[in-house]
């Protein structure tokens, strides 16, 4: 985990549930109930505002919307070919490697999800669940986000890539994957998303039993297995066991894939 993640809700609704500011520039372009890796998604961040000059105001910050690529690329990075490789952070080891310690301490975002998709190996198939808030409210992943711009190209827009942190599995949910997102209470935004803190030991704890044993995991159609399909019908609970075909066109799709390259590389830096 986490691999796949529904995200639904438009901007306007985030906003209000979240108390932020829309500023992801249209770049949405509507429900994806299939989120992949290297996908744009939309992130929650609080940074200092800046003037005219690029000077940030200590004395207040701004919560915002943002759209930012799925998959993690380090300022340091010679490419951002690594970000598929780097779509989740251990929350217990994140702080302490070098491609992640100074988003823990620095770059801190929520990735809004209504739901995420996992696969309970039995035998030798995989069951995809559906794990979700009974009563619709968004689950908010705890993640990190960079900036990466490409070496000798200094006036090309940079790349702005997030990662979600995954911490251990527990009650219900063990029984489906040993991994999940961190999840963070509502309680807790204000403290992960403070730009001036830089220790969040505490905060990298695993979400409460009771945040846990309200999910409800709901088993759905192979079909999300496919990224190319991607209807609110992935979400719908199935019977464990059925057969599903896989309504998809057996054809390669690059064009797509590289429109979602492009879409990356025109997103904007965060201050």
């Amino acid at each position: 985990m986490c691999g796949r993640y529904s995200a639904v809700k438009d901007p306007a609704r985030l906003v209000e549930e979240f108390g932020a500011v829309d500023a992801t520039g249209g770049l949405v372009s509507g429900p994806d109930y299939n989120v992949a890796p290297t996908k744009p998604v939309i992130a929650v961040v609080q940074r200092h505002p800046r003037d005219a000059e690029g000077n940030p105001d200590p004395e207040t910050t701004e919560r915002t919307l943002r759209v930012m690529r799925w998959g993690l690329v380090p300022k340091w990075a010679k490419d951002p070919g690594i970000a598929a490789k780097m779509i989740n952070a251990r929350s217990e080891t994140a702080a302490e490697k070098p491609a992640y310690r100074t988003s823990v301490k620095h770059y801190r975002c929520l990735m809004p999800a209504d739901g995420w998709y996992e696969w309970q190996q039995e035998g030798g198939t995989k069951q995809p669940f559906y794990v979700t808030n009974p009563d619709g409210s968004s689950l908010a992943m705890a993640a990190l986000w960079a900036t990466w711009r490409r070496p000798g190209a200094p006036d090309e827009a940079p790349l702005v890539t997030c990662a979600v942190l995954t911490t251990d599995a527990f009650g219900p949910l063990a029984g489906i994957h040993h991994r999940m997102p961190l999840l963070l209470p509502p309680e807790k935004w204000a403290d992960w998303l403070d730009p001036d803190r830089t220790e969040v030991a505490d905060l990298l704890a695993p979400p409460s039993p009771e945040l846990i044993e309200a999910l409800e995991l709901r088993p759905v159609s192979t079909a999300v297995n496919n990224v190319r399909n991607n209807n609110p019908e992935l979400m719908d609970r199935v019977e464990p066991g059925a057969v599903q075909l896989d309504p998809a066109p057996k054809r390669k799709a690059p064009a797509k894939k590289k429109q979602v390259e492009a879409d990356g590389q025109a997103l904007f830096e965060l201050p």
